[in-house]
């Protein structure tokens, strides 16, 4: 827990100088972009993500409200709301990445030869495995 909290929130200052949203927001963009049509319900972002209901809906007002993502009317549903992303959403999510792959290198891979990381790969990999 230690280490995740010192490098995320090392990178975390990465992307602050930089000028860019925080990880969660990158988070959204991504999985909204790994999906045909770049929608999603909010539940499945949050099932996606690590992100809780109540900061996801404040984070997608935020985003919203920055151009990144628009809210449509689910038609099965006219209470239900898709989330997609927008051309500026998937633009910011290039540009956090930049920072961010950098910034994972800088703080993590850089501190890592090549077996330790494929080692600690694999353990994540398994510790990540649903039962």
């Amino acid at each position: 827990m230690r280490a995740q909290q010192l490098v995320l929130g090392a990178i975390e200052l990465d992307l602050k100088a930089a000028d860019l949203p925080p990880l969660g927001w990158y988070d959204v963009l991504l999985e909204l972009s790994r999906v045909e049509g770049g929608r999603l319900r909010p539940y499945e972002i949050e099932e996606r993500t690590l992100l809780a209901q109540h900061n996801l809906s404040r984070l997608l007002d935020r985003m919203d409200k920055a151009g990144l993502v628009q809210r449509e009317v689910f038609s099965q549903d006219g209470r239900g709301r898709w989330v997609v992303i927008t051309e500026s959403g998937r633009a910011m999510q290039a540009r956090i990445w930049n920072v961010y792959a950098a910034a994972i290198q800088r703080h993590l891979g850089n501190k890592l030869n090549n077996g330790q990381a494929d080692q600690l790969a694999e353990l994540l990999a398994v510790l990540s495995q649903k039962s």
